[in-house]
């Protein structure tokens, strides 16, 4: 059975309110054994938008579910002809200060793991390691009959060629990359089957209405078990994928801490909420425990690096 999408989430007036004081993110990092858990929020600084923060997609956009996906062929064309647009969007972006605090922390041990429902790969791009992407990434590409894997960037130049001088310009662009754009602008837009069965092809990401695989979530639970705390950073936890994580952190008695500025269906459950912009909030908890934090020049160099020996080895 596949889970209703939940899209919004009324904050009740009785929650308590958030707060400007640090001390306790810095506290329990500084003991270390935490585990966090980001959402889309972490990533607003670096361009990509959430879904509902001031501004958020939701408000002008309904993500694709899973079951309009499979079973309307017009619908994987606008899917696939927005996607393609948001996928240069993506391309371009890089980790913000918020995503290389997260990095700092790890590289200095004070963390177990970080799960991500982001599926933009910037905490990897940051150099956070060993990093669960809760609902998958835009840079593979599974085929649904025969279950091979791809890169995105393969399917990219596909798209490209077999849609040669597309380039509407798009109203926005949406945290699951998806650009928004009119059925005008979609046009006829051509999609394309699995190279390998001829089948239909899907970003390997969590749709709306669709599961997080099980042996994922079991690892996510495991990482909570081991975890002295839990930190949540840009989520407002609407969705059940990321809430129940905060749920078994609470009922094991261990703090939950949130940073993210506006109210979470889990502020019940947490010893606090930070209510400030993440980037900041971040980097003064990094320079209070001393931290060295990498600046995106350093990042940038990393990529060209990477660039050039992806190149070499495909020479």
């Amino acid at each position: 059975m596949r889970m209703r999408p939940t899209l919004s989430w009324t904050p009740g007036a009785d929650l308590p309110p958030g707060t400007a004081d640090l001390a306790p993110v810095a506290d329990a990092l500084r003991a270390g054994g935490v585990l966090v858990l980001s959402g889309a929020g972490i990533s607003t600084e670096s361009g990509i938008p959430d879904y509902r923060g001031e501004g958020g997609s939701l408000s002008r956009h309904t993500p694709m579910t899973y079951q309009d996906f499979t079973a309307h062929p017009e619908a994987r064309r606008r899917y696939w002809a927005r996607s393609h647009l948001g996928w240069r969007t993506f391309g371009r972006a890089r980790p913000n200060a918020g995503h290389r605090s997260v990095a700092a922390f790890g590289r200095h041990g004070l963390l177990t793991g970080v799960i991500t429902q982001n599926v933009d790969g910037l905490h990897q791009a940051a150099g956070s390691e060993g990093v669960v992407e809760l609902h998958g990434s835009l840079d593979r590409v599974v085929c649904l009959s025969c279950g091979v894997f791809s890169p995105r960037r393969e399917l990219a130049r596909r798209l490209e060629e077999a849609n040669a001088g597309f380039s509407p310009v798009a109203a926005g662009i949406n945290p699951d990359g998806d650009a928004d754009l009119t059925d005008e602008q979609v046009g006829d837009f051509r999609v394309l089957p699995c190279t390998v069965c001829g089948g239909i092809l899907k970003p390997d990401v969590v749709f709306f209405g669709e599961n997080v695989p099980p042996r994922r979530v079991e690892h996510c639970r495991e990482l909570v078990r081991a975890a002295s705390s839990l930190l949540v950073l840009g989520s407002s936890l609407t969705v059940m994928s990321g809430l129940r994580f905060v749920r078994q952190a609470a009922e094991a008695g261990k703090p939950v801490l949130i940073v993210n500025r506006d109210a979470t269906r889990g502020d019940r459950l947490a010893a606090t909420r930070i209510a400030l912009p993440l980037g900041p909030a971040l980097t003064t908890v990094t320079d209070r425990l001393g931290l060295r934090v990498k600046d995106a020049a350093e990042d940038s160099a990393e990529d060209s690096a990477e660039d050039s020996m992806e190149d070499s080895a495909t020479a």
